[in-house]
């Protein structure tokens, strides 16, 4: 693709992920392809009584077929979200960098409560009219639909933004970011440009269970509890052994893919260090499988979202790798915003009518747009 001129647009965007730790908004300046400039981010967390509704609000879409239908909480989770939204971006257009800006578009990407490629369905709860209304903003939402609907896993989304930072950093090829929210994904850039995605496993998700499970904490901070436990290697191989790792990619996961019974029966530390291993082993996997695929290493592994604070869970990546593995940070990307910004970004694509997904990413057949534009109503 030739670069252009288009004109820049100011994009916010907005994301809550599977781990449920709140709303991460950011600001950037994008012509949607080959220009991407970061102004701000906040974040907006859950409390412990948002958190607990947004988890039941997962158990109670499991097995849905219905898009639109809201059993058990989920009207309740679906206000809470938008409304939490809302309040996130309150919370980032207040701050000093944005003041004089008004965002052009928002990008809203929703919470997952269910992600079921394989029956075509994939539900993201969310009003984005509602949110639209209440911010006056336009708003950009439903972005993985129409990728499910034509076949694709409708997931990881983030890919293309990645290879836009890739090429504003001038980063040198083949490299990997991996990033590690409450399911962990892959974008493997080739040395040709080409883009190659996937969900190579848990993330934190499992972590945080087990953790808000047995403790009043929401997370092991740091991997302290981990770090002080024994890898169960029989549990490890058996979580191993699960058939998703046999599939070749583009793939996506559902949070609750894996459980916790292999390592139910084992002392807290110990099932931390386990699941960290786990985690560990399964990027690590999709990583090996991405470098037989291009006859080459790695250059970098760049890893972003909420794992690459836990800091026993970087050095374990860092010794099994033979490639250097960095964070986003130590780059200038914005790691902890970085889904978020993925999202302004890919609201201005929808609105320019380019691809958000590509047949290596989500295995859709052709590159393919996405998202649904909704205008604010007068209120």
């Amino acid at each position: 693709m030739a670069k252009n001129d288009q004109k820049l647009t100011h994009a916010l965007g907005l994301m809550s992920g599977t781990s449920c730790d709140g709303v991460d908004a950011a600001l950037i300046e994008t012509d949607g392809e080959y220009v991407v400039r970061s102004i701000a981010s906040s974040f907006r967390p859950y409390s412990a009584q948002e958190q607990a509704l947004l988890r039941q609000a997962m158990e109670d879409a499991q097995g849905l077929t219905d898009r639109d239908a809201r059993p058990g909480c989920l009207g309740e989770a679906e206000a809470l979200v938008t409304q939490t939204h809302s309040q996130a971006v309150t919370q980032l257009v207040a701050t000093s960098e944005v003041q004089g800006i008004t965002p052009d578009v928002v990008g809203f990407h929703g919470q997952t409560v269910w992600h079921d490629p394989q029956n075509s369905v994939t539900i993201q709860i969310g009003d984005g009219q509602a949110l639209a209304n209440e911010i006056q903003l336009p708003v950009v939402f439903d972005m993985r639909a129409a990728d499910v609907a034509a076949g694709g896993q409708g997931a990881p989304l983030v890919p293309i933004y990645h290879r836009a930072l890739q090429e504003v950093h001038n980063l040198s090829l083949p490299m990997a970011v991996v990033n590690i929210g409450g399911v962990a994904n892959i974008t493997w850039i080739g040395k040709d440009g080409d883009l190659t995605a996937f969900d190579s496993g848990p993330g934190n998700a499992l972590i945080n269970d087990l953790v808000q499970a047995h403790t009043d904490r929401s997370m092991d901070e740091g991997g302290r509890i981990a770090a002080a436990g024994q890898v169960d290697f029989m549990a490890l191989i058996t979580m191993i052994g699960n058939p998703y790792f046999r599939i070749p990619a583009p793939k996506s996961l559902d949070r609750n893919a894996f459980d916790l019974a292999p390592i139910s029966q084992l002392a807290l530390e110990d099932a931390l260090a386990t699941l960290t291993s786990f985690t560990v082993e399964s990027i690590c996997l999709g990583l090996e499988h991405m470098e037989i695929q291009e006859e080459q290493a790695a250059n970098l592994v760049l890893v972003c979202g909420g794992g690459q604070h836990n800091g026993h869970m970087m050095g374990l990546l860092s010794d099994a790798l033979g490639s250097p593995v960095m964070l986003a940070n130590q780059i200038g990307w914005q790691g902890d915003a970085l889904e978020a910004e993925a999202f302004a970004y890919l609201a201005v694509r929808s609105r320019l009518g380019l691809p958000l997904t590509f047949p290596k990413t989500t295995g859709v057949a052709e590159p393919l747009t996405g998202g649904v534009l909704v205008e604010p109503l007068l209120m």
